[in-house]
Parts: structure tokens; C-alpha cells; sequence
């Protein structure tokens, strides 16, 4: 198992005070390679207020000259992710036990490297994330002893994605094609034209989606 690096608490960008934070559901952002918390805390905005947004840093330096943060090693996306990727879903989850309490709605929304540890967190604890949103992520060709459970508990997930993203290497998005759907309920959509990026059409979707998962939690 690689070494864990543990997140760090006090760089977390939150869209709410601590006392503002009882009792709504939480949205746990996890920023891509090479970027870091601010990234993806700008679609804060855009995303239904209901959510608490917390916007992480990935915890390790990718090799210099890149900038940023990386929640695991890479040597181009080619390379096996395997330990490292559910070591830094394991780091995600630590902190969320510090951070947060035992209750509550809790979602993940990822970006490339980011949904890729996003989607690892989900398998290691089927019961513990209300859904997930896949953006230009992929899942990690490991199995895990946990799978066989969360195809039972099936969570919603969003996989939206450029047809134009030659970031992601084929193979990975092959192998996220077969596997998301045998164990999640799956939803998404291939934007034409799209690169390795985020648009406005997929934020919409997006929010359509977050929408929809608010109102299931609804009593």
C-alpha cells in the first residue's frame, strides 16, 4: 500500500461558516492534476445553495515543473493507478471523519484524477456517499472487496465527458464504461466538441442532476 498522506484540514475552502453548516447537506469538490482548491470551488456558485461546498487539496506536489497538487503519483494516465488511488480515497475519507459528522448527506463531485478518487471512496464505502459526480474521470481497474456491495447499493452517479478529451486514455474510459453500469445507477452524457474541460451545458446537467439528488433526501 502506498504511503498515506493525510489532506490538509486548513486548506479546505468552505462555502459556509462552521455554525452554518448543521443539518445541509454536504458537496465535497475534488480538483484534478496539477490544480488545487480553488479550481473547482468556482462552480460553487453555479451549484444548488442547498449544499454545503467543500473544496479540497489534493495532498502531494506532482514532480517539478508541474504546478499544483496530485492526489497520486502519475506517469502519464497510461500507468496502473491501483494502491495510490484508493490510498488517496482513504485520505479523503480520514478527513471527512475529522471534519464532518457521522450523519448527514454526504457527495462527492470530481474532476479527471479527482473523480477518479472520488469513485474509489464510493467503492470503499458504498453506504457512506448519497452519490457521485464523474467529470472526465474514470474508475481504477482494481478490484476491490467492496465492489460486490455497491453493486447491491447501487448509488447514483453522474459521468459526463468530453468527445474530443485526449487526456483520458481509451482504455481507461473502455474499461469505466463497462463497470460503471453493472455497479451504480448511471447517468450522463458525451458532449461533442468538448475537450479535457468543463462546459456550461455539462454544469447545467450537472445541477440538474444535484437537484434531483436533493429532492430524493427530501422527506
Amino acid at each position: 500500500m502506498s504511503e498515506m498522506v493525510p489532506v490538509d484540514a486548513d486548506a479546505v475552502l468552505w462555502s459556509a461558516p462552521a455554525d452554518e453548516r448543521a443539518g445541509r447537506p454536504l458537496l465535497v469538490l475534488l480538483h484534478g492534476y496539477g490544480s488545487d482548491e480553488r479550481d473547482l470551488f468556482g462552480l460553487a456558485p453555479f451549484l444548488p445553495a442547498e449544499f454545503v461546498v467543500a473544496a479540497v487539496r489534493a495532498p502531494l506536489s506532482p514532480p517539478f515543473p508541474t504546478p499544483g497538487w496530485s492526489w497520486y503519483p502519475i506517469e502519464g494516465l497510461d500507468a496502473p493507478g491501483g494502491d495510490a488511488v484508493t490510498t488517496a480515497a482513504r485520505s479523503l475519507i480520514d478527513w471527512l471523519d475529522a471534519a464532518t459528522p457521522a450523519e448527514g448527506t454526504v457527495g462527492l463531485l470530481g474532476f479527471s484524477q479527482g473523480a477518479a478518487v472520488a469513485l474509489q471512496a464510493l467503492r470503499l464505502q458504498p453506504d457512506r456517499f448519497a452519490f457521485v459526480v464523474n467529470l472526465a474521470g474514470y474508475v481504477d481497474s482494481g478490484a476491490l472487496p467492496t465492489d460486490e456491495h455497491l453493486a447491491e447499493v447501487r448509488p447514483p452517479v453522474f459521468w459526463g465527458r468530453g468527445a474530443r478529451d485526449e487526456v483520458i486514455p481509451a482504455a481507461r474510459v473502455e474499461h469505466t464504461i463497462q463497470w460503471l453500469p453493472d455497479h451504480v445507477e448511471l447517468s450522463g452524457r458525451v458532449y461533442a466538441g468538448l475537450t479535457h474541460s468543463v462546459s456550461q451545458e455539462e454544469l447545467d446537467d450537472v445541477r440538474a442532476f444535484l437537484e434531483k439528488q436533493l429532492a430524493a433526501q427530501r422527506p
